[in-house]
């Protein structure tokens, strides 16, 4: 593994919200990312996966493609696959995981290719293949063309080592984090989630505000790579925030325990300085002291919880206070269900492309500065 190489790297994203980790790749610094079905292709070297699995709130996982040749048969695939040279990338010493993927090839037996390949990284290179190993190389094989990438992540992005507590309906961080995105947060406006579980948003709120890390406190696969630099590495991983969060980040929920759960999980991640949890109903609902700024709801959809009917007056409700109560409010509100968001009453925009979460699809309802 060298300083200096230069790859595509494949930065997985929720699906609907390519769009989000494009512009976020670009924030953090990488030059001419490209939206692509499922993630965002950019180019770089090992220092650049390391800042993209640390930095990237909204990647799932990063993946670095090492390498792409063409296969017409298995027999093909097992010499070409003896000839790569995974000493650059993999260690001996590291058991490793072989994935494989067919489409529209003459090899069209997943299964098999990932055989044939992890026989040729035993037998040739040394290393030992295991089902649970933590390195993983994944083949996809697409047109007759292998492409051979390693997962650089390890566990999934959105397990950050805070979250400990969860509701009955999660939102994966990595998810919320490009929500907000999609709603224009960028950390100095204050944020209240009137629903908010386990406290998914508004600790994601106070993190992107005080510039804290995503992957401050975690382990990735990378460091089970050949070549890997610690010192360089911890010298790229902060501690600590980067900055006062310039506002403070709201949620309430009617459950106690979620409540709980929620401040636990802030103090975990470092910022129950920043957040403030409460149990009430939305009827209890009023803003902040301070200036106007975003109310992020991700209610019950009914196909997620419960029957859908019941939820209407649930939906009235919330849009009745907020549409009395929080005049100059942003409103982001995601749901299954355009008649759903309807019934709030609340003024928003055409929303945007359909998002996979939990196997639904779901779609963020915005508004802009309600009006009193």
């Amino acid at each position: 593994m060298t300083g200096d190489a230069d790859f595509e790297i494949f930065l997985v994203a929720t699906p609907g919200l390519e769009a989000q980790l494009c512009a976020e790749a670009k924030s953090i610094g990488f030059k001419n990312p490209k939206q692509v079905p499922g993630g965002v292709i950019v180019r770089g070297g090992w220092r650049d996966v390391w800042h993209a699995n640390l930095e990237l709130r909204g990647c799932g996982k990063v993946l670095a493609r090492i390498g792409a040749f063409r296969v017409m048969h298995l027999a093909q695939l097992d010499k070409r696959a003896r000839k790569f040279p995974w000493g650059e990338y993999l260690r001996k010493d590291v058991p490793v995981l072989v994935e494989a993927s067919c489409s529209r090839s003459r090899i069209y037996h997943s299964q098999a290719a990932a055989q044939r390949i992890a026989r040729a990284i035993s037998e040739e290179f040394g290393a030992q293949v295991t089902p649970d190993a933590e390195v993983v190389i994944k083949a996809r094989i697409l047109d007759d063309l292998c492409t051979i990438s390693v997962d650089t992540s390890g566990e999934l992005l959105h397990k950050r080592g805070h979250k400990q507590g969860v509701g009955k309906a999660p939102m994966r961080e990595t998810m919320a984090a490009l929500l907000l995105r999609a709603c224009g947060f960028d950390g100095v406006e204050p944020l209240v989630d009137p629903m908010c579980g386990s406290g998914t948003f508004v600790i994601e709120a106070a993190e992107i505000a005080a510039g804290l890390q995503p992957g401050r406190e975690r382990r990735f696969a990378f460091e089970d790579l050949a070549g890997f630099d610690e010192a360089t590495f911890r010298a790229m991983r902060l501690s600590g925030p980067r900055r006062t969060p310039p506002a403070s980040y709201h949620g309430s929920d009617r459950d106690a325990g979620a409540v709980q759960q929620a401040q636990e999980n802030a103090r975990r991640a470092g910022v129950s300085a920043f957040t403030q949890f409460r149990c009430q109903t939305i009827s209890a609902l009023v803003p902040p002291e301070g200036p106007a700024g975003l109310v992020i709801v991700n209610p019950p959809y009914g196909a997620r919880i419960g029957e859908k009917k019941p939820l209407f007056a649930l939906y009235g409700a919330l849009g009745q206070v907020l549409r009395s109560r929080f005049s100059g409010w942003r409103v982001g509100l995601i749901t299954t269900d355009a008649s759903l968001a309807g019934a709030t009453g609340l003024p928003f925009l055409p929303p945007g492309p359909p998002i996979l979460h939990g196997g639904l699809k779901v779609k963020l309802f915005l508004t802009g500065n309600l009006q009193s």
